[in-house]
């Protein structure tokens, strides 16, 4: 695939055989960014992890110290109190089975993120085929199924963002927007980087993080040198 002109520019005052130290990759980050919008600053794990092994599968979630610079359209699905509490603090949807049916027969995906109470799964379950493969689907480690929705829109709104790794053992996410000052992103960055450092699967031999990339929006990808981390 041809790249743009202002891409080849940009990669430009990228070294690819260099891991830049985190505040030398943030400045280059803001340097390299070629989008007239404020580009979203994502960062990719490439780990040494078997991911057929139940015990390997990196997920959770986390809310980053500066939050992600984006807002996220709550669904959530709970019952009585739980339903009353995460209407007030700020879900944009609350329901239980009618929004389950509005799902499954209307194609509805007008939302970012799923919670639902423990009592919801069952009926939610039923439709795993379809959320599943847009990553919607609510899940314990990630903290979508929960008796507190309320808790978890909070912190949502703090910028909570959920991780976990794909088939090739990677995980990508945002960490912030290139308009975030530098020490803002490096606060974020080293908070993530260090988040999963602790999720290494006690089975695991050797290396467990291969390598750490960020990128801006469109932007080429800039290694980090993880010397500086207990790994």
């Amino acid at each position: 695939m041809k790249k743009g002109k202002k891409y080849v520019e940009a990669s430009k005052k990228v070294d690819k055989e260099k891991n830049y130290e985190i505040k030398e990759a943030i400045k280059l980050i803001k340097e390299t960014s070629i989008t007239k919008f404020d580009s979203t600053v994502e960062v990719a794990f490439k780990l040494n992890v078997d991911t057929k092994k139940s015990d390997q599968q990196i997920r959770g979630s986390i809310v980053l110290p500066h939050g992600t610079g984006k807002t996220k359209k709550t669904l959530v699905l709970a019952k009585a109190a739980a339903a009353e509490n995460a209407k007030k603090a700020g879900a944009d949807y609350v329901g239980d089975t009618d929004l389950i049916e509005k799902i499954q027969k209307e194609s509805w995906f007008d939302y970012d993120v799923i919670i639902a109470t423990p009592e919801m799964m069952p009926e939610l379950g039923k439709i795993g085929m379809i959320l599943g493969p847009k990553g919607l689907m609510p899940n314990p480690k990630s903290g979508t199924v929960t008796d507190n929705p309320a808790k978890v829109i909070e912190d949502i709104q703090k910028g909570m963002i959920e991780y976990r790794t794909d088939t090739f053992g990677n995980i990508h996410s945002v960490i912030g927007k290139v308009s975030f000052d530098n020490k803002k992103l490096e606060e974020n960055l080293t908070y993530f980087i260090d988040t999963i450092i602790k999720s290494r699967p006690n089975a695991l031999k050797g290396i467990f993080i291969k390598n750490v990339t960020i990128s801006s929006t469109m932007g080429p990808g800039i290694k980090i040198n993880l010397n500086s981390f207990d790994i």
